[in-house]
């Protein structure tokens, strides 16, 4: 199916689609053939899609053209913020602006396209949207301030995109949503994008669209990437040896390693530059300056490995990307998916492995039950784990413990992830 048969304008198709081949699409994705046609007929859209399936064209595409059809009203000083998308973080704010400002390249109408986020000065960004922007694409908390700056306000925001709308839940920005939500008019057009449905989502989404059009092609797509699971046994304080041992000796060329805290990432980022391994942390509390050079040398292989947390990566959007290492296991199924899809995008194969110990072999198998998956277990020459987990006493028999008394499956993966500093240290 062509782009052409999508519905868009005759006139303004020619400038679309010479943006959309500088930017590498030949032909519409499965996302953006389904979600076009009803985004351009002014409904609201509830779409499941995973990063890279070529969501953001499939929603700023039809929008684009929605206001090049219907200007700002004349006579007005500033630009009216008619359309506004949320992201959860910095870093896929700064990607889907600069995919909209490629998209609107060659229009016939200039299109100002903001976007705001944390981390940095407030101040430029205040400076920037003076006279107002047709496009705003935001983080929760910093249109907030914006907001309460008055540098900004929704009163004319027409339409309303929710990307990876289920991070933006998990990384717990349900009550600045609901007060951005407040601001907004009534009539809209919604615009809901999500990786995965959980219930809280599902209920998010029924409180937002209007009779709205599903569109479900995440769960094809999730099965098309080549991806080549492994899971290797290895005793928790070996981990950063095995890393080690598996960049130099399969000779990985660009890694993406993932742990459970920001403490982690420091420490085991700096013991791989002591062995001569490039390496750079990634996480919440680095400076966005310094976030956007460790993506810019890691594009570029000038680092090797970035040992991130997974509010970090979720921006992480990279090409060919080899290699992804559950240092530290995810937290859920959820994130487990979130996590190996950085890797085999774009047709390339790819590699997930995790690191497998005593204490999260039980956790591993609840992640595998959920993804309906079963990965060999595998062990390293020189790596062989030793470690076992010592006998419950409240559960000689292994049954499981006294009800209502046994530790959660919560409990016993904060406690596993609780030991993951001190190890790393030990490594």
């Amino acid at each position: 199916m062509p782009f052409s048969s999508l519905g868009f304008s005759p006139a303004l198709l020619p400038a679309l689609m010479r943006a959309m081949e500088e930017q590498g699409y030949l032909a519409p994705t499965a996302i953006q053939s389904a979600a076009i046609p009803a985004i351009l007929e002014g409904r609201d859209v509830l779409g499941s899609a995973q990063t890279g399936s070529g969501k953001t064209a499939a929603f700023s595409l039809p929008l684009l053209q929605q206001l090049v059809n219907a200007p700002a009203p004349a006579g007005r000083q500033h630009r009216p913020v008619r359309a506004l998308i949320l992201v959860p973080t910095r870093e896929l704010a700064a990607q889907v602006g600069e995919a909209i400002v490629g998209f609107a390249k060659y229009l016939p109408q200039h299109m100002k396209v903001a976007v705001v986020f944390g981390g940095v000065s407030i101040n430029p960004q205040m400076m920037n949207l003076r006279g107002g922007a047709d496009i705003v694409v935001a983080t929760p908390g910093r249109l907030l301030d914006l907001i309460d700056h008055n540098a900004l306000t929704l009163t004319n925001t027409g339409t309303l995109v929710l990307d990876e709308a289920d991070r933006l839940l998990d990384l717990g920005f349900g009550e600045e949503l609901n007060r951005i939500l407040a601001l907004l008019p009534t009539k809209r057009q919604t615009l809901f994008f999500s990786a995965t449905f959980p219930p809280a989502i599902e209920a998010l989404a029924s409180s937002l669209l209007r009779n709205p059009i599903r569109v479900e092609v995440a769960q094809v797509e999730q099965t098309a990437p080549d991806i080549t699971q492994r899971a290797i046994e290895v005793d928790a304080p070996r981990r950063t040896q095995l890393l080690r041992h598996l960049v130099q000796t399969e000779k990985w060329e660009r890694v993406l390693v993932f742990v459970a805290t920001k403490h982690a990432a420091e420490i085991v980022a700096d013991k791989l530059r002591k062995v001569d391994i490039e390496a750079e942390p990634f996480h919440g509390e680095l400076s966005q300056g310094k976030r956007t050079q460790v993506l810019q040398d890691f594009k570029i292989k000038a680092v090797q490995v970035v040992v991130a947390t997974d509010v970090a990566a979720r921006g992480i959007d990279i090409a060919q990307m080899p290699v992804v290492v559950n240092y530290d296991l995810p937290r859920s199924a959820t994130d487990y998916t979130h996590r190996i899809g950085r890797t085999g995008r774009a047709g390339d194969s790819g590699l997930a492995v995790s690191f497998v110990s005593a204490a999260t072999e039980a956790h591993f198998r609840l992640i595998e039950k959920r993804q309906g998956i079963k990965v060999a277990r595998e062990q390293v020459a020189g790596f062989e784990p030793v470690e076992v987990l010592p006998p419950n006493p409240a559960d000689p028999a292994g049954t499981g413990g006294i009800k209502g008394k046994r530790p959660s499956k919560k409990d016993k993966l904060r406690a596993a992830q609780g030991q993951t500093v001190e190890r790393a240290r030990d490594d």
